[in-house]
């Protein structure tokens, strides 16, 4: 399957951050990417927030975000729109993949399916995730009552039976290709705690909100073919791709909240764009205020992605 533009209309990007804490210097770097891009579209930028990993959230992280954003001038251009708040939506879109026989139900632990993977000789975890070995799919020996199940997972096999392989271009990073039935597996949909998954939530959202561009971190990349399929699966359009660069600490490692990376300072706004900008190989004219930065970007920010 190759990833395609989204048909019509016009340019609508977003930037979706989990409110686990307040942004840092490399969440603002997909933030600017995101805005900047739209603006050099002429379209439209969305801001969402990815609260449905409720437990993971952080009371108030959701505000400041937003505070965060508005003194670096990056202003959307709708309301922001809460995950959490739309649950109905990933209901639906549930029922139709269970309907179409693509979602089953699945009562497996983590431990199980380690087990399972180590008794098979394939004791591996990839993308963050043990590779679903299908106990529990359909036409199996386990099969679960959908009333039953613990979890719901997306069968990644296609009709005919063969590996479900992903190829598309990020505009960035170029060419890209995933096996997702042998590299993922069956992913989940619906937690076993009941919480929705991010696959399913992202993808329903950027269909819902009329999202054509996707900018956002490297570190995402390997989500792609998960959420292009999830978009075949459900006859939703694949908007285009862009992961940007990954700003690293000292060590090397990805600046992530969770590894105590510092709040972006919102009492400095030029400062922390004219950071995000050089972390993007973004040569910006010095300005002497926040709009004249951001106005100077948006051509170089062009220019930038026509090399």
């Amino acid at each position: 399957m190759s990833a395609a533009p989204a048909a019509g209309g016009g340019y609508v990007g977003r930037f979706a951050p989990s409110p686990t804490g307040p942004l840092h210097a490399g969440s603002m770097v997909a933030a600017l990417a995101s805005w900047l891009d739209a603006r050099a579209h002429g379209g439209r930028w969305l801001v969402r927030i990815e609260d449905v990993d409720t437990p993971r959230c952080i009371p108030g992280a959701d505000l400041e975000i937003l505070r965060q954003l508005a003194a670096c001038g990056l202003h959307p251009d709708a309301p922001p729109v809460w995950q959490s708040r739309r649950g109905d939506l990933y209901a639906r879109a549930l029922d139709t993949l269970h309907a179409a026989g693509l979602a089953y139900g699945c009562r497996c632990t983590r431990r199980e399916i380690a087990l399972a993977l180590a008794a098979a000789g394939h004791d591996r975890s990839r993308h963050g995730e043990l590779v679903y070995p299908g106990t529990c799919r359909p036409g199996g020996a386990q099969p679960v009552p959908w009333a039953e199940a613990r979890a719901v997972r997306l069968l990644t096999v296609q009709p005919d039976g063969a590996d479900v392989c992903i190829d598309w271009t990020d505009d960035r990073l170029g060419p890209q290709h995933q096996n997702v039935t042998r590299e993922v597996g069956d992913f989940v949909l619906r937690r076993a705690d009941g919480l929705w998954a991010y696959q399913l939530a992202v993808v329903v959202d950027d269909a819902a909100q009329g999202i054509t561009h996707v900018v956002r971190g490297e570190d995402l990349a390997d989500n792609t073919p998960r959420q292009l399929w999830l978009q075949r699966c459900l006859g939703l359009p694949t908007p285009r791709y862009r992961h940007t660069p990954l700003v690293l600490d000292a060590h090397g490692e990805k600046l992530s909240k969770q590894t105590g990376a510092a709040a972006i300072d919102p009492a400095r706004p030029l400062a922390v764009l004219r950071a995000a900008a050089q972390a993007l190989d973004l040569v910006v004219p010095a300005g002497d205020d926040v709009d004249q930065f951001l106005r100077a970007a948006v051509p170089r920010w062009t220019i930038r992605c026509q090399v």
